[in-house]
């Protein structure tokens, strides 16, 4: 099955093929401030997986625990699409909300570098954990 994330302006976007290989919360500073949100949802994907890219995006670059950082996001509307890490050349994370039209199913873990503060966002039991 093949699953298209698009940007709030629906002018970019990515489409993939089957299920991601990682799909995650994570509640590190870098994704709450990239989604403004207690925490961000990332889907991994082998690089193989990818099928297409729409429209253009704009790159931001950050220094992160897994090497540099290369963030695409929407020049029109500011939404963060994808991203990759130079230690996992292999993978591009996607932006898990951005799938609205065939969304993936329900994450399977959550990490944080143990910035998870916020009392009130609860996981389920059967995910699994990770805290640095």
């Amino acid at each position: 099955m093949n699953r298209m994330a698009r940007c709030c302006c629906e002018e970019a976007g990515i489409e993939v093929e089957g299920l991601p290989v990682k799909h995650l919360v994570c509640h590190c500073d870098n994704c709450k401030r990239r989604t403004g949100s207690a925490f961000g949802i990332s889907a991994y994907f082998e690089n193989s997986q990818i099928i297409r890219y729409v429209g253009e995006t704009k790159v931001y670059e950050k220094s992160s625990p897994f090497g540099l950082q290369k963030r695409h996001f929407c020049g029109i509307c500011g939404t963060t699409l994808y991203a990759t890490l130079s230690d996992f050349p292999e993978l591009t994370f996607i932006a898990g909300g951005c799938f609205t039209e065939n969304p993936l199913p329900d994450p399977d873990r959550a990490i944080s570098q143990g910035d998870c503060v916020y009392k009130w966002v609860t996981l389920p039991n059967h995910w699994d954990l990770e805290y640095d």
